[in-house]
């Protein structure tokens, strides 16, 4: 039987120099151009992270022709491991992130491992998918997308997704807004602006699909809405440069206009996506 490992090019190898590569990514993270904001803050970013919604995973699998192998790149804690491993035959998941792969769910058809965005241990022309959650603007594009067009199979779908700054109500917006933009705007990483732009300003090799609308929805205490803004990497870096948690500069703004105290909020986010389709081999099907 066809298991998801043994469609990657060398994973057996991979899987026994695991600790080894693990050593190296510790120790040497600038000399292979890999920031690593997460891993420091994997546990809260498995637990305050929001979830896709099914609609996404469902649109990409009615894209796909078949459904044998989906690349899940930077999968990070699996949060969209899981939905594609529901819609496709198996999914393979890499992450530079040891301590979040550690964090993800164990399902029978996904296989975790350690590797570079731009250098997948994937044969050739085999994969269905290739699916980037809230990590494409962290990638070398070049490098990556070569990667991308390697792997894919003719007519095989790309799909990046990301979501920008979430709404809730008049009054929490404005606190919100002040501290991402005034008070950790100067900490978000350059590349940030790609996410701002929705990926519209990155280059994209492939033929561009038509994209709808998707969103991102929860219902969430103030302490969860806490806990998720300390997963983001511009508090992090503020955090390391000064030395406290800039989310107390806005605890008592945020808890005013938290009202009624103790309530659960609807928390919404746009969400993003960059789809499109590899180049056909078929003969004729360009031509007209």
């Amino acid at each position: 039987m066809l298991s998801c490992c043994s469609l990657c090019i060398h994973h057996r190898k991979i899987r026994n120099r695991r600790e080894r590569r693990r050593d190296t990514v510790r120790a040497s993270p600038v000399s292979i151009g890999f920031q690593d904001y997460f891993s420091e803050i994997a546990v809260d970013y498995a637990r305050y992270r929001p979830t896709y919604p099914d609609s996404l995973f469902d649109h990409l699998a009615s894209l796909c022709l078949s459904r044998d192998l989906v690349w899940d790149c930077a999968a990070g804690s699996g949060q969209a491991s899981v939905p594609l491993a529901a819609r496709f035959r198996y999914v393979l998941a890499s992450d530079m992130s040891h301590s979040q792969l550690s964090r993800s769910p164990r399902v029978e058809n996904v296989c975790y491992h350690l590797a570079q965005a731009e250098v997948a241990a994937i044969r050739s022309g085999s994969v269905d998918l290739v699916a980037v959650a809230q990590a494409l603007h962290w990638f070398p594009s070049r490098e990556f997308f070569t990667e991308v067009l390697r792997v894919l199979k003719p007519e095989g779908i790309f799909a990046a997704w990301c979501y920008t700054l979430m709404t809730v109500d008049a009054q929490v917006d404005l606190v919100i807004h002040q501290f991402y933009y005034d008070i950790v705007g100067s900490y978000w990483p350059l590349r940030r602006r790609l996410v701002e732009e929705a990926y519209r300003s990155l280059e994209f090799p492939l033929a561009k699909l038509e994209a709808p609308e998707f969103h991102m929805e929860v219902e969430w205490s103030l302490d969860e809405l806490l806990g998720y803004l300390g997963t983001w990497s511009a508090v992090r870096s503020y955090r390391k440069e000064r030395g406290h948690d800039p989310r107390g500069l806005i605890s008592e703004p945020l808890a005013e206009a938290w009202q009624p105290p103790g309530a659960r909020k609807k928390i919404r986010w746009p969400l993003h996506a960059l789809l499109g389709r590899g180049v056909s081999t078929r003969k004729g099907r360009d031509s007209s």
